[in-house]
């Protein structure tokens, strides 16, 4: 492992100081660096704590000290308790000190304007250079509840209950936010070992901190809220290691409207928004995406039972038919599927509950079982536990009364233990009456109790899907990013700020090994004519102008011609409507092309989102990317399995594998295409801004291009992004 790799070790001071010091304590208990004093005794943090104030001699038993440098021994952390004017100051004796790594709340940096901005910039160099890492400014602050690290003046974080299981990091851009998240784990029974608002990440961004927490063997769970990835290069690596390691990430981001699309000239710009390509960027990298903080605190209880759901076939058990129906439909709504019971599981319920339950799935105990016959939540169980075609059991409904000491809890957390069904509880959400006695027994022994206003259904649903992806990573042998090796370079081809037309489009596309139609360029009617019996009708025509690229909105274009007379009608015809529709167009002649037989038309594209990139798209052509926008989108560069799950995700994709007598097609061109589009964004990604082949059309043994459009960056834009 290199240096680099290692960087991670280097935020170690910053979750486990033995000593920290805190600018600008204060003995006034209203001012946020006398709470940060007392949070930091009231957490037992384990090391030393020095406060730094040049009028107090004493705050809170702990010696003062004028400044950082006159502390007598090692510091390891400091907190900045002070304003934005007097941050510089600190992080310079910081330097002197040789302390590595610092917390900043104030605000009043790049949030604020240009001059913050600069500042900012300013404090960047000074941590880069003296090897500090910092979290912040305009943060809440780190907390690591175990080892008493409260780095924060949130008063409310102070006064939470601490569990005894502390295994879930949160990482979040947004502070406050990221406090109520805290608080609300803390009431449901989880606490996160650890808490880490990044602010401004000056030095230290979200991704740095997933880091670590892939690292700590602490940490088993990594969640978090996002605004939008500044390293999503590195949070796709990082997801992959995780992943590996079985550590899920979960993250909630935000920013679901299409606030973040915009018009193009592509179909592929103008169907992508800036939530479809995270959509996709988390599904490829594994990371599972939480609708909102429920779901991190339900997928973290749900995934620290140290079991993984083997798959998506759920039993209901319930003593309440009105719910055990509402929960079902929960259930499939959210993709997991309620199995209908066999016979013989169904033979072998009814011999242990009353005439008038149900059996069937849900198995309904009726009221009967809650009043007066809690031993009914047992029976059931004993045999869903033996039928094979069940993966996952769920309980509406629990018995209130059974203590930790009851023998028929004991019963049913030993049948939980030695099965290798996913159980788990989920109790309707009524104060006083959503928590069972024996929660912590059940707790203990990993059988989650989840009340149902934090929507564990769905939960169960993200956690089955990252047990799919987690077993099908583990399984599959990893092929290397394709690389196209008989390309040709066509860098002058991609001139800033223009717009290629189609034979250029089509040149790009044949050096990356994507059929196109057999065509050829006439200046003429004659030569139109003579192309025509060269290639064979039908034929089209099209005129090709990189100032005309919708040649259906000019009316350029005709198909389907069959003899000379048509070829002579249409190359008039569409001549003068391209003239009439943009008369300063530059005109390269008319191409004419053979007129392709039917087959699927699918539209494949790439265009250049401003956070991750290159990014490919894949949906089925006509009305159903017009109307439906039945599409896909994943991140270049691709792997093989990328480019098949692209396929698979689509919902029209039954039409390509045979539909109504129709032989399947070949869906292996296809993705021959996806990876070879992918090839072409890894060597030109800054240059191309938007590519579409629309449409491909796909046979049963191979596709063709039936038309193509390329647009090219500004050189600005071509500047700002990094080759991969």
């Amino acid at each position: 492992m290199t240096n680099e790799q290692k960087s991670y070790l280097t935020l170690e001071p910053l979750f486990n100081p033995k000593s920290v010091a805190v600018l600008g304590a204060s003995e006034n208990k209203h001012k946020l660096g006398y709470i940060q004093v007392k949070a930091l005794i009231d957490g037992n943090f384990r090391g030393e704590i020095y406060p730094i104030n040049p009028k107090a001699k004493v705050i809170e038993d702990l010696t003062c000290y004028p400044s950082l440098l006159d502390i007598p021994a090692k510091v390891d952390l400091a907190i900045f308790c002070v304003s934005a004017d007097k941050v510089e100051q600190g992080l310079e004796e910081c330097a002197k000190k040789h302390v590595k790594a610092a917390i900043i709340f104030a605000s009043g940096f790049s949030e604020v304007g240009e001059e913050g901005a600069k500042q900012q910039n300013v404090l960047t160099e000074i941590a880069r250079k003296n090897g500090i890492r910092l979290i912040g400014p305009n943060c809440v602050g780190l907390v690591n509840t175990t080892n008493g690290l409260i780095g924060t003046f949130s008063s409310g974080i102070m006064h939470v209950p601490l569990h005894e299981q502390r295994a879930v990091g949160f990482v979040s851009q947004s502070g406050a936010f990221g406090v109520l998240t805290f608080l609300a784990a803390a009431q449901n029974q989880l606490s996160f070992n650890y808490f880490v608002s990044v602010g401004n990440e000056m030095e230290t961004e979200f991704s740095d901190v997933v880091e670590y927490m892939i690292h700590d063997p602490k940490t088993k769970v990594i969640s978090g809220y996002l605004e939008g990835a500044k390293n999503p290069k590195k949070l796709r690596e990082l997801a992959k290691q995780a992943l590996n390691k079985n550590k899920p990430i979960i993250v909630m981001k935000t920013g679901r409207s299409l606030a973040g699309s915009r018009a193009a000239a592509s179909h592929t710009g103008s169907l992508a928004g800036s939530d479809k390509i995270y959509d996709a960027f988390f599904r490829q990298a594994g990371i599972v995406r939480a609708d909102d903080y429920e779901d991190i605190i339900s997928f973290s209880q749900l995934f620290l039972s140290n079991k993984l759901p083997t798959g998506r076939n759920t039993v209901i058990i319930t003593s309440s038919g009105g719910r055990g129906i509402n929960e079902a439909d929960r259930c499939e709504a959210y993709g997991l599927k309620i199995t209908p019971l066999s016979k013989k599981t169904q033979t072998e319920i009814k011999r242990y509950i009353p005439s008038f339950a149900s059996a069937s799935n849900p198995v309904d105990l009726t009221a009967a079982a809650a009043v007066s016959n809690p031993e009914l939540f047992i029976a059931p169980l004993k045999a869903l536990i033996e039928d094979p075609d069940i993966d996952n059991i769920i309980f509406t409904e629990f018995p209130m009364g059974w203590s930790t000491k009851d023998p028929l809890l004991k019963e049913f957390i030993e049948l939980c233990k030695n099965s290798d069904k996913f159980i788990f509880i989920t109790t309707f959400p009524l104060e006083g009456m959503s928590i069972p006695a024996g929660t912590p027994e059940l707790l203990k022994n990993g059988i989650p109790v989840i009340p149902g206003s934090l929507n564990p259904i769905r939960a169960l649903a993200k956690l089955v899907d990252y047990s799919e992806y987690y077993r099908k990573n583990k399984q599959s042998n990893p092929q290397p990013l394709l690389q196209f090796k008989q390309k040709q370079d066509v860098k002058e081809l991609l001139q800033a700020g223009t717009m290629l037309s189609e034979s250029q489009s089509y040149e790009i596309l044949e050096s990356y090994g994507i059929p196109t139609t057999k065509r050829a360029m006439a200046s003429t009617v004659e030569e139109a004519v003579r192309y025509a019996n060269e290639i064979g009708y039908p034929v089209a025509l099209k005129i090709d102008s990189p100032d005309i690229p919708h040649k259906t909105e000019a009316d350029a274009i005709r198909l389907n011609l069959k003899n000379d007379r048509e070829v002579i009608e249409a190359f008039i015809e569409i001549n003068c409507n391209a003239k009439k529709h943009k008369p300063n167009a530059v005109i390269n002649g008319t191409s004419v092309q053979e007129m392709l037989s039917e087959g699927i038309e699918v539209i494949v594209g790439v265009t250049k989102d401003p956070v991750f990139g290159p990014v490919i798209m894949f949906g089925l052509g006509g009305i159903f990317v017009e109307v439906f926008q039945d599409i896909s989108f994943r991140v270049a560069p691709l792997t093989r399995e990328d480019a098949i799950e692209m396929i698979e995700e689509i919902q029209g994709k039954a039409i390509m594998k045979g539909a109504r007598g129709k032989p399947p097609v070949d869906i292996d061109s296809i993705v021959e295409v996806l990876l070879n589009l992918s090839s072409l964004v890894s060597d030109y990604g800054n240059e191309i801004e938007e590519l579409d082949i629309n449409p491909l059309i796909v046979y049963s043994d191979g596709v063709k291009a039936a038309d193509a459009l390329l647009v090219i960056s500004n050189k600005a834009d071509q500047n700002l992004i990094v080759r991969r």
